[in-house]
């Protein structure tokens, strides 16, 4: 039983599922939740900036995998679902899901300005009886410190008028095992009121709710779940340019390594970190630390790693083309295999493939790229000058026209014998072929 009479009505409503959520940001993250609310038996508004996600939300057209068009169309048509740009509508809604990037400055400092800024939209129309929830990744304190302080400045207080909570978003694109229903969530509230209220809301939309004490504290269990990831593919990595120079398989080593029942968790190594998570989340942490005037060396480390990936690989791309065609990098034609950052999906975000290509340009070499999932690059904020590169065609003539072909992602719709057959120089940075059972002189693992 909460102890505000706003609290309660809330409550009732949730439990009658006659609350109306509001999901502010429908991308990756947003859109799947939003349509794992809607499917769970209450109305839900979604909001963004973007008028070509709204339009393809009314014309029924999905435009992330994890969200299949039937769905999309299902929950459109019996009026659980609606799309807006107008966000003074986001009165109308009891709870509120803040689902917007938290990337970073060009100095590897936080920018929650979409945070900000959201925070300030929400403001305009808050009144008593919201649930204000923050799922973007964060540093600890976030919800707190700049959430909380924003939204009151409307006069109203939290666990009294409105009631703020913060549970970390866990989608994994692509991954077809785990849904957002499926996914366990983390919630926490500011205050007992809140925390109650969290429980119960998401307790009706997914399978499992794990209940944590501090919003700070559910912030702090993404960041660690992802400096978790972080760290150990940079020790993989770390290891995989020790082991090469040894003339030892990184990848067998692992094989072998993870037979071991107990004490050892398989980690890869690659070109480079992607996605919107794992390459950003650590620089949060340790730059919040700073206020504690705390280092953390280990997760710089770590970052420092997994950046230098990339000049890596393309110092190794340059060193098979002198060994094996006698031609350096600045008179070679290099093909990118796979732009996304992971296998499967047509997600580029912070993709390692996009500064492999940048490098190889940098060091005069004429690139391009091939990728089933992306027709093109799109604009983005570090890689603008690539906009408009399109993907090019998989036919025996044009790659073999390419004098290397470097494998950044190793999608499964991928022909790799035929790869093998029409390429005369692989550079495999995912051990895709040996995977398949592929081996050749010309095939070469960075």
């Amino acid at each position: 039983m909460t102890s505000s009479p706003n609290a309660q009505r809330l409550l009732d409503l949730i439990h009658s599922k006659e609350a109306r959520a509001g999901v502010i940001g429908l991308g990756y993250v947003g859109l799947p939740l939003a349509m794992t609310i809607a499917t769970s038996g209450f109305k839900v508004t979604g909001f963004d900036i973007d008028p070509g996600k709204i339009k393809a939300v009314e014309e029924r057209k999905s435009y992330i995998e994890a969200v299949p068009d039937e769905i999309l169309a299902s929950t459109c048509d019996n009026g659980t679902f609606e799309a807006t740009s107008d966000f003074s509508k986001l009165g109308d809604c009891d709870v509120i899901a803040i689902c917007v990037p938290t990337p970073l400055t060009k100095y590897r400092d936080p920018d929650l300005s979409y945070v900000e800024n959201t925070c300030r939209d929400i403001a305009e129309t808050l009144r008593p009886g919201q649930l204000i929830v923050l799922e973007s990744t964060t540093y600890p304190g976030t919800t707190d410190g700049i959430v909380k302080t924003i939204l009151e400045k409307t006069g109203l207080k939290s666990a009294e008028d409105f009631f703020l909570g913060f549970s970390p978003e866990r989608e994994d694109p692509g991954n077809r095992d785990f849904h957002t229903s499926t996914i366990p969530k983390v919630v926490a509230g500011d205050g007992p009121d809140a925390a109650e209220l969290m429980t119960a809301f998401y307790g009706a939309v997914v399978k499992t709710v794990i209940p944590v004490s501090t919003t700070a504290t559910a912030e702090a269990v993404k960041i660690t779940e992802n400096v978790f990831r972080a760290v150990n593919i940079a020790l993989v990595n770390e290891l995989k340019v020790v082991y090469e120079a040894m003339g030892i398989d990184i990848w067998e080593v692992v094989d072998a390594a993870k037979t071991k029942p107990f004490g050892y968790m398989p980690f890869y190594p690659g070109p480079g970190l992607g996605g919107h998570c794992i390459p950003i989340d650590p620089f949060y942490l340790t730059w919040k630390s700073k206020e504690y005037e705390l280092p953390t060396r280990f997760i710089e480390l770590a970052g420092q790693i997994n950046t230098a990936m990339p000049r890596h690989v393309v110092g190794r791309l340059a060193e098979a083309l002198d060994v094996h065609q006698g031609k350096a990098l600045s008179r070679s034609k290099v093909l990118v295999l796979g732009l996304a950052y992971k296998k499967n999906v047509p997600d580029i975000r912070e993709s390692p493939s996009l500064k492999l290509i940048e490098l190889i340009l940098e060091r005069g070499g004429d690139v391009a790229f091939h990728d089933p999932y992306v027709a093109e690059i799109p604009k983005t904020r570090e890689y603008s000058e690539l906009m408009g590169m399109k993907s090019a065609v998989w036919t025996k003539d044009s790659i073999a026209g390419f004098d290397a072909v470097l494998v950044a992602t190793d999608h499964d719709n991928i022909d790799y014998q035929q790869l093998a057959d029409w390429s005369p120089l692989i550079i495999d940075t995912r051990n895709a072929f040996a995977r398949r059972g592929i081996s050749a002189s010309h095939i070469l693992k960075a």
